[in-house]
């Protein structure tokens, strides 16, 4: 125990002198570091930054055919006419057209020997036969028209059969048996029959009513704001009347009178239920050499009673300032 001891101390000494040189060379290396990264920082503005560095070879390069690819529309003649004003000289070379390119088996038809032709017969259409003179009256007229309209037609339900249009019955008979014919043979082609696909009726539209249009401008004008209507009598006070102190509120200021009163009239439509009973005030001013008039409004309590106004006013787009006469 005595002999081992003594050893304990020295051990010591020296992993704590490794320690130190170990701290001592780091530090070093540290301060080299600072050192070298302190020096390039201050000479790098002078030396300067490549942020893009050159390509290596040329920028551009000649093609090997510089005329490019022809198109498939050059070299024909009619072109130079319209380039140069005149027809060119024949071609020493002539060559046949390629062939059409044919189709391929999956873009040919599905039912090549289906063919959809229009046969013209050859007899000629016989000549509408020549219908015998009648005197031209109204009532032969009117017959005429209502024999053409039920030619092949089926005759009328209700009791309709029994009408004949005749020259004896008169003008006014035909007149009805014709329009009651024109309303059936209208209501038949109506109909579609049912072996044909689709819709099974195509009803007309209806009229359209005779008065439509006066009953739509009645209730646009009955829907319009009344703001064509004449502006009630304004109060308008001087502004040598009014004493300092009083609290008012700017509207704007205008070039002239007449513009001032008419930019009033035009709020006092929009916020007629804020300007109704509210004074007016046009007041002559100057300012910078030049002479302007301002729009104003009177009749309020206080500061806050003006400042709600204008907040009212303010929030459907128009100018509002509380002022105080001084």
């Amino acid at each position: 125990m005595e002999d081992v001891a003594p050893q304990a101390p020295t051990e010591t000494r020296k992993s704590g002198g490794i320690m130190n040189v170990v701290g001592a060379v780091l530090s070093i290396a540290l301060l080299i570091g600072l050192g070298v990264w302190g020096y390039r920082l201050a000479v790098r503005d002078v030396s300067g930054v490549p942020v893009v560095r050159a390509l290596e070879g040329p920028m551009r390069i000649q093609p090997d055919d510089p005329g490019g690819e022809s198109a498939a529309y050059q070299g024909y003649s009619v072109n130079n006419v319209q380039a140069e004003g005149g027809a060119a000289a024949p071609a020493d070379r002539l060559a046949l057209a390629p062939r059409n390119i044919g189709l391929a088996a999956e873009d040919a038809p599905a039912n090549p020997d289906v063919q959809v032709s229009a046969q013209i017969p050859d007899t000629p259409a016989s000549p509408p036969a020549t219908p015998t003179a009648a005197p031209q009256t109204p009532a032969n007229d009117m017959a005429a028209l209502v024999d053409q309209l039920t030619e092949g037609a089926d005759p009328l339900s209700g009791g309709l059969s029994d009408v004949t249009p005749t020259s004896s019955s008169g003008a006014v008979s035909t007149q009805v048996a014709a329009d009651a014919v024109v309303a059936q043979v209208a209501l038949e082609s109506d109909v579609i029959p049912a072996s044909v696909p689709g819709v099974k009726r195509s009803p007309r539209p209806a009229s359209r009513p005779a008065g439509l249009l006066e009953q739509a401008a009645a209730r646009a004008a009955a829907a319009a704001p009344e703001a064509t209507a004449p502006v009630q009598a304004v109060q308008e006070v001087a502004a040598s009347d009014i004493p300092v102190g009083t609290r008012l509120v700017q509207l704007g200021a205008f070039d002239s009178p007449e513009v001032a009163r008419a930019e009033w009239d035009r709020l006092a439509v929009k916020f007629e239920d804020y300007l109704m009973g509210k004074p007016r005030v046009v007041q002559q001013a100057t300012s910078g050499g030049k002479t302007f008039w301002r729009l104003r409004a009177l009749g309020f309590n206080d500061l806050s009673d003006a400042r709600r106004f204008c907040a009212v006013l303010m929030s459907g787009k128009a100018a509002c300032i509380p002022v105080v006469t001084r």
